[in-house]
């Protein structure tokens, strides 16, 4: 049986992120195909590593008291000593303390890593973190086997920096919502198909001004719903969009219930895309899965990721036009959401992009253990 160890992600059942989510879908798909999956998942509190079983997927939980990137990198020290005592090919998402990961590759342990996006570039992080990053991407490129670019943009910046032969793209996946009951929206306040979604973490670089600008510029009819914990008090950004926004604009919070997250896309009348940085966004392709139209920031990682299904702009004045245009014209919604859920189809379901992984991983172990492969195919025939 191949197995495949999975590190740097919070652990599964998905409750925190991307790739939370990447890691639960390709877990479920390996284990149908006959893989022993582990999991490594990290725990609040204290106590000693343990092990259980979700849904078939085994899963070693570490518990950390530390919290924030302090408890993360206990986290992911602690996983990497632990999977480093078995020969099993380990699967790395992301590389934001790839430097621990030499442990496999001193070991002779076939390493797969998804690089993420281009994390070093982001606005919110300080010197000290942007050079932290940066050492661990190029370690990151020299430890791998093989590297996961998410986006085809990030996989021509990788070629700049290792091996074109180690580079596979394989993007981001999430579920078609083909309906959703309407209760979950109503409970926030707001009516079906009465207003727009932003849903994004609230910093500089996904354009938030930009778009409650565009919004607020003008009485809209209709509600702008916006997810994420916007503290105008501990943070200026967060006070500056709030300052920007209109009594149409409606602050949510933060909801991570996939039930609620589902039932707010499919409900409504758009999804406003305002990231500027990185490769296939999690938020962008399930917002496309819902079938909505898309307003979208312009530029290479969006315009590959949404193509027809969105409007773009560049700026408050832009995104104030495109909306407009949405907002006004059913039959351009219509385009809209019936591109986003044919490019869904196309690119972005778990059952293509678990299959993907899937192929590297296997493609990995006839590399690395040829034998036990060959005992496989023996023992499927």
């Amino acid at each position: 049986m191949p197995t495949v160890r999975m590190l740097g992600t919070r652990g599964i059942p998905a409750a925190h992120g991307g790739f939370e989510t990447a890691a639960e879908n390709v877990a479920r798909h390996l284990v149908d195909q006959g893989w022993r999956v582990i999991v490594y998942c990290q725990e609040d509190g204290s106590g000693p590593v343990r092990e259980d079983s979700w849904n078939g997927i085994e899963r070693v939980i570490i518990p950390v008291t530390a919290s924030g990137p302090a408890g993360t990198a206990r986290f992911d020290w602690i996983a990497a000593r632990h999977a480093a005592r078995f020969s099993d090919l380990c699967l790395l998402f992301g590389y934001n303390t790839a430097v621990l990961n030499v442990l496999q590759r001193l070991r002779k342990i076939p390493l797969v890593i998804n690089m993420d996006g281009i994390e070093w570039q982001r606005e919110r992080w300080g010197p000290a973190k942007r050079a932290f990053l940066y050492a661990n991407e190029r370690i990151a490129g020299l430890l791998g086997h093989d590297l996961i670019a998410d986006h085809p943009e990030i996989e021509r910046y990788l070629q700049g920096r290792v091996p074109r032969s180690k580079i596979t793209m394989i993007p981001y996946g999430a579920d078609a919502v083909g309906s959703a009951p309407e209760h979950p929206v109503r409970e926030l306040g707001l009516t079906p198909g009465q207003y727009l979604t932003l849903i994004c973490r609230p910093v500089q670089e996904n354009s938030i001004l930009e778009l409650v600008r565009g919004f607020s510029a003008a009485p809209r009819g209709v509600k702008l719903a916006m997810l994420g914990n916007y503290d105008g008090a501990t943070d200026d950004y967060h006070r500056r969009v709030r300052e920007a926004a209109s009594d149409e604009v409606v602050f949510l919070g933060s909801i991570y219930k996939p039930e609620t997250t589902h039932a707010l896309r499919f409900h409504s009348l758009a999804y406003l895309h305002g990231h500027t940085v990185g490769g296939t966004n999690p938020s962008l392709v399930e917002a496309m899965g819902a079938g909505n139209a898309i307003i979208a920031h312009d530029n290479a990682y969006n315009r590959w990721v949404a193509g027809a299904g969105a409007l773009y702009f560049r700026s408050a004045e832009d995104a104030a036009d495109r909306m407009d245009q949405v907002i006004t014209d059913q039959q351009l919604r219509r385009r809209l959401g019936a591109a986003s859920t044919q490019r869904h189809a196309d690119q972005f379901t778990w059952e293509r992009v678990a299959g993907q992984y899937q192929e590297l991983l296997e493609a990995r172990l006839v590399k690395a253990m040829p034998g036990l492969v060959r005992d496989r195919e023996r023992a499927l025939r």
